[in-house]
């Protein structure tokens, strides 16, 4: 598996996820068609399975599986031994191959779809003896995956945590995965939301078996929804967007990623993506979308609005857009990191490499100790999928680096940076921009409460305008040492100051992440939900709610906070 570091669109992000509700909404009728099965035990009433599994087997479209608080160490995978069908994906403890099913735990923190062996003492146990590789062939421990959604459509997964279920030879290593066809350069998924989930994991020996993505989608196509999802410990990237040409349709929204290499990752995920009120933190680099052509085809990262179409959050074409969020902090080499995204430059907030048309506006960028954003080439010397030719893609083929995509026609508008580019390293600033080839459209930099500087300086004077077609390249030789370094991809100038990366450190889970405050609602009557069918809100509230606009000292009201307990552990009601 190569992996990436990864309006008016037909439908507005907020369109879309209007849509997704009212399709919930409609189904959730309680009409003779739709079942409700039950999982587990809950409030002394057991359901009618006690594997999630045994019921996504028997659900038809349209009907609910609820989940009881229990640690369930779901092996839909255990039969799958050929390593040719581990290499798509189509794989996992639990897998979903019905769509417009609607899978819901009854409290996010103790429904757990663990990836441990059964018998582990304690649920998402560090300890190495319950740790499952998933299933050796040719010598070569495949790994596992958590939850997978295979090309089925409108399925809704909510409510719940997946843990522990780690890497290897396969492709694998993923906690929650809605997963079109990965490789395969098409489209093979349609609609899906996500809700109040978990991805995390509590164990790490080495790459090979580490885990790799939390909340991740792939080759799937929009309307899609993200809301208080929660990634950490991952090897790639707490949560993943990519493979999905110009259609990706989704909105992203009240996410926290920490403690991951990368804290989002989008290859070749284009038109409209809004990432929004989401807070990244004590990654190695916050937020990285990029372009490359071994990985995920088809290239590019495109953010450009289909069809020639207006986006209404940004007016103007680029319908990709990053906005409210707050981005601290990530200066954390000692995480898990495997692949391109261990070149993530320690203490990036945010980098965007080899992107197009994407607007990053009105954020707060903190603390970050190399750089608040860059702008920057993505060199990628990998085989090309499919065959792939670079130029066809708009690529330049370089000696030495492969295939090159360039940054062009991105924004950088209205952010707000404090204490970027700390390290006080040479190009060290609150943005930076490198750009390798001249006759592209301009990226440009406007409005941006920026004390750092730029590198090189003063971008916001050269270049005020987007789309505007360059005549010189932009590849200051001080910024390039100083990111080929941090990225640890050549030797560092005389005197360069980066955080020491001493061996990987895993974050515990946080306590107080959001749960559904209702998750009866909306879903048919049943023996768990005797009462069901009300308008009420299913989603919960999150402490410390923010009002519009910003906080006092600068903060973007994407901001989130929660509460750490250094020595939490799930609480788990046993199955019965």
């Amino acid at each position: 598996m190569i992996r990436r570091n990864g309006t008016v669109r037909g439908l507005t992000a907020l369109g879309a996820l209007l849509l997704t509700g009212t399709a919930l909404a409609s189904c959730s009728s309680g009409g003779s068609s739709t079942a409700v099965l039950l999982v587990g035990t809950y409030n002394g009433k057991a359901g009618q399975y006690t594997s999630i599994q045994s019921a996504v087997n028997v659900a038809q479209p349209g009907d609910y599986i609820l989940v009881a608080p229990g640690d369930y160490h779901e092996d839909d995978d255990a039969h799958v031994t050929k390593a040719s069908l581990l290499s798509t994906g189509d794989h996992g403890g639990v897998v979903v191959h019905t769509s417009d099913l609607t899978i819901r735990g009854m409290n996010r923190d103790t429904v757990i779809v663990d990836g441990t062996k059964a018998g582990a003492p304690t649920p998402c146990s560090p300890d190495p003896q319950y740790q499952n590789f998933g299933p050796i062939v040719s010598g070569k421990a495949q790994g596992r995956n958590g939850i997978v959604v295979w090309k089925a459509d409108n399925v809704r997964i909510e409510n719940l945590t997946a843990c522990n279920f780690l890497g290897g030879a396969g492709d694998s290593g993923n906690e929650v995965w809605w997963n079109g066809g990965d490789g395969s350069g098409k489209i093979g998924l349609t609609g899906y939301t996500g809700s109040y989930l978990t991805g995390t994991s509590s164990f790490y020996s080495d790459e090979t078996s580490a885990a790799e993505y939390g909340i991740f989608s792939s080759n799937s196509q929009g309307p899609g929804s993200w809301n208080q999802i929660y990634g950490s410990n991952m090897n790639d990237s707490g949560m993943y967007v990519g493979a999905c040409h110009q259609v990706c349709d989704v909105t992203i929204d009240h996410a926290w990623m920490e403690n991951n290499a990368l804290g989002y990752s989008g290859t070749n995920s284009g038109g409209a993506v809004v990432i929004e009120n989401s807070q990244f933190d004590n990654n190695e680099d916050g937020v990285d979308t990029n372009t490359q052509i071994a990985g995920d085809p088809p290239p590019p990262q495109n953010g450009d609005c289909p069809s020639g179409a207006t986006s209404s959050i940004t007016n103007t074409h680029s319908c990709w857009v990053f906005i409210h969020n707050n981005v601290h902090d990530n200066n954390n080499g000692n995480v898990p990191e495997a692949g391109d995204a261990a070149a993530g430059p320690i203490g990036t907030g945010m980098t965007l490499s080899g992107g197009r048309n994407d607007t990053i506006l009105d954020n707060t960028f903190s603390n970050n100790g190399a750089w608040g954003v860059l702008f920057v080439p993505y060199p990628d010397s990998g085989t090309p999928s499919l065959n792939q030719k670079c130029a066809h893609f708009g690529g330049f083929q370089t000696s030495g680096l492969g295939c090159v995509f360039e940054p062009e026609g991105d924004a950088l508008k209205g952010n707000t940076f404090v204490n970027d580019g700390y390290y006080a390293n040479p190009s060290n600033s609150d943005f930076g921009q490198i750009v390798l080839h001249a006759g592209l459209p301009s990226n440009c930099f406007t409005d941006n409460t920026a004390p750092g500087g730029s590198a090189p300086a003063n971008l916001e004077q050269l270049q005020p305008v987007c789309g505007v077609t360059t005549t010189t390249t932009n590849g200051d030789s001080t910024l390039l040492g100083q990111v080929e370094c941090d990225a640890r991809l050549l030797p560092c100038p005389p005197d360069s100051k980066y955080p020491p990366q001493t061996g990987v450190r895993l974050a515990p889970l946080p306590s107080g992440l959001p749960t559904m405050s209702n998750p009866c609602a909306g879903v048919p009557s049943n023996a768990w939900c005797p009462s069901s069918g009300s308008s009420a809100s299913s989603l919960g509230t999150l402490k410390g709610a923010r009002s519009g606009g910003r906080r006092p000292g600068g903060v973007a009201n994407g901001a989130l906070s929660y509460v750490r307990s250094e020595a939490s552990t799930a609480r788990v009601v046993p199955i019965t």
